[in-house]
């Protein structure tokens, strides 16, 4: 069930559509008590909808909110590459 639906108008600064269950996923995953399931959940609104990683960032009408859709997937963006971090760099690094 949605709670809150995206803009018809789909600004990037518009607030991100969200239903009660990932409301609930993100309390979990800040309470450090999340299933799994609830972890895969929040995750994947943060960077899909909240972020908009796969979203285009070009809006032709408006530099400021292709700015503003830029930095927003960029945060995503770097979530995405920790994630994707090879553990043998994670040691080089450590014993740097």
């Amino acid at each position: 069930m949605s709670i809150r639906k995206r803009s018809s108008d789909r600004r990037p600064w518009k607030p991100s559509p969200c239903d009660k269950a990932d409301v609930y996923a993100l309390k979990a995953l800040t309470a450090g008590s999340a299933s799994e399931g609830q972890q895969k959940r929040a995750l994947n609104w943060i960077l899909n909808v909240a972020c908009g990683i796969a979203d285009t960032t070009f809006y032709p009408d408006s530099q400021r909110d292709s700015d503003f859709a830029s930095g927003k997937r960029f945060v995503g963006l770097e979530i995405v590459a920790l994630i994707n971090m090879p553990n043998a760099s994670l040691e080089e690094k450590v014993n740097e």
